[in-house]
């Protein structure tokens, strides 16, 4: 069930008609928890069950915490949340990529191995919900928030539908206390709400499906056959519409949770405004980079054991963040070349620190398209059908190709012009965000904008296509 859907649309009435008669706040959070099942069911119902073993086991281990005695037996409840946790997602995930490497560095010594086809079906939205069960435990472990005293908050903390299957990925510090009083939505965080949910179905499917993904999918389709201009036509045209799904999620998640009086975390904030590539991952998916630090990259050691076992660190924390997005070997170069430019950003800022020169204006412009342009590579490898394709793009987007698939002046104008109102919009808002924006705008424009938005997606209501994140 996807936000760009007629049925969620009802699916969603039903709920926030519900959610707002004079019911007693426990009676809500149930039908909200409820009605999150049954948003997930709508794709499998079986994978239910995965989500309720994560609740159950966390829940269970967390709750234990406080009352074991020695640092072994807490330890011991911490790696059982871990092992169930990360064993599904590894087990569903990554089943199949395990096996079939295992099969060809058996064959790299000449040894035959053949096993039955595991035929394993990937659960929606394993990956987010995982990491979120996961934070609860290890920050009850880590002694920064107490086990919480009501199952249903924790439920519904897990399962909460609006970012479920896709994020942000939230803290229990951020989502539980908000389950202590009866949350329901102002006139204004209700306005507020639904044009966020509009502006995101808006940017997925008029500005991410429509406009972009016929051109991305014809270059990435032909990677053999594609040139110069087509590769980085292609490659700009991802960049664009990877950021209006994923984003256009996340903001219909945050709209739809505010409808419903809940908050949820901000996980883009104009990223391809970035000057340098630390700065990236702070502005794009946010709640995952944020989640890798505190669990990943700081309990290796951060940067607190000398500069080599630092960028050691970083280099492990990228190469599982990008293995986190899919299990292919394209997506471990995608998460290896982000560990390695932020390595090499390190490197420089350690030998020439921050020159005044790089405070000048136009500098500063110069560094952010120089920080999106190695994005866009790293692009390749994320979009590539397979990892061959990737290394033949990005070799043609910089020595040029022999072929170069026939694409209309009017595609190619179309990705140009998206680009560059991204890439302006996004560096006018870098130091903003977006409701402060709309507040510098008359009321009336807004109003004017936001008709013509649904107008659009009444008019063209788009081709279905899931959430890229989906698959994730």
């Amino acid at each position: 069930m996807a936000f760009n859907s007629l049925i969620f649309l009802l699916f969603f009435s039903a709920v926030f008609f519900i959610h707002r008669l004079p019911l007693s706040w426990k009676a809500k959070k149930t039908n909200l928890l409820i009605a999150s099942y049954i948003f997930y069911s709508a794709w499998n119902p079986v994978y239910v069950v995965l989500i309720w073993i994560s609740t159950a086991v966390d829940w269970l281990v967390a709750g234990r915490m406080p009352g074991t005695k020695g640092p072994t037996r807490r330890r011991l409840l911490l790696l059982t949340s871990l092992i169930v946790n990360l064993g599904l997602l590894s087990y569903f995930k990554y089943g199949t990529f395990f096996l079939d490497n295992f099969i060809k560095f058996l064959a790299f010594f000449n040894i035959e191995f053949r096993a039955a086809a595991p035929d394993i079906v990937l659960p929606i939205g394993i990956s987010f919900y995982t990491f979120q069960s996961i934070s609860y435990t290890i920050e009850v472990y880590r002694g920064k928030i107490k086990p919480w005293g009501s199952f249903l908050d924790f439920a519904l903390f897990v399962t909460f539908f609006p970012q479920l299957v896709a994020g942000p990925i939230v803290r229990a510090s951020h989502f539980l206390p908000q389950c202590l009083k009866p949350r329901k939505a102002t006139p204004r965080q209700l306005a507020w709400g639904f044009s966020l949910l509009t502006v995101g179905i808006f940017q997925k499917e008029i500005l991410a499906d429509l406009l972009i993904a016929p051109v991305v999918d014809k270059v990435y389709s032909a990677a053999a056959q594609v040139g110069f201009l087509g590769a980085w036509i292609g490659t700009l045209g991802f960049s664009a519409q990877i950021f209006f799904d994923f984003a256009g999620y996340s903001t219909c998640a945050i709209g739809v949770g505010m409808c419903l009086g809940f908050a949820l975390p901000d996980n883009f904030h104009f990223p391809y405004a970035s000057i340098g590539f630390r700065d990236f991952w702070r502005r794009w998916h946010i709640s995952l980079s944020t989640w890798l630090r505190d669990y990943l990259y700081i309990p290796l050691g951060g940067n607190r054991k000398g500069r080599g076992r630092t960028q050691v660190n970083m280099l492990i924390t990228m190469l599982l963040g990008g293995l986190w997005h899919g299990a292919s070997w394209r997506f471990v170069a995608w998460g290896g070349l982000h560990g390695l430019y932020i390595i090499l950003e390190r490197i420089i800022r350690h030998f020439w620190g921050d020159l005044a020169l790089t405070k000048k204006l136009p500098v500063r412009i110069l560094l952010c398209l120089l920080t999106y342009l190695l994005v866009c590579v790293a692009w390749v490898f994320f979009r590539s059908p397979d990892i061959g394709s990737a290394f033949h793009l990005v070799a043609v987007m910089f020595v040029g190709g022999i072929n170069e698939l026939a694409l209309s002046e009017f595609e190619i104008a179309g990705v140009l012009l998206v680009t560059a109102f991204l890439l302006t919009s996004h560096w006018m808002l870098r130091d903003s965000n977006l409701e402060e924006a709309v507040s510098r705008i008359p009321w009336w424009l807004v109003a004017v904008m936001l008709s013509g938005m649904l107008f659009t997606l009444i008019l063209q209501p788009g081709d279905n296509r899931a959430f890229i994140y989906f698959q994730f």
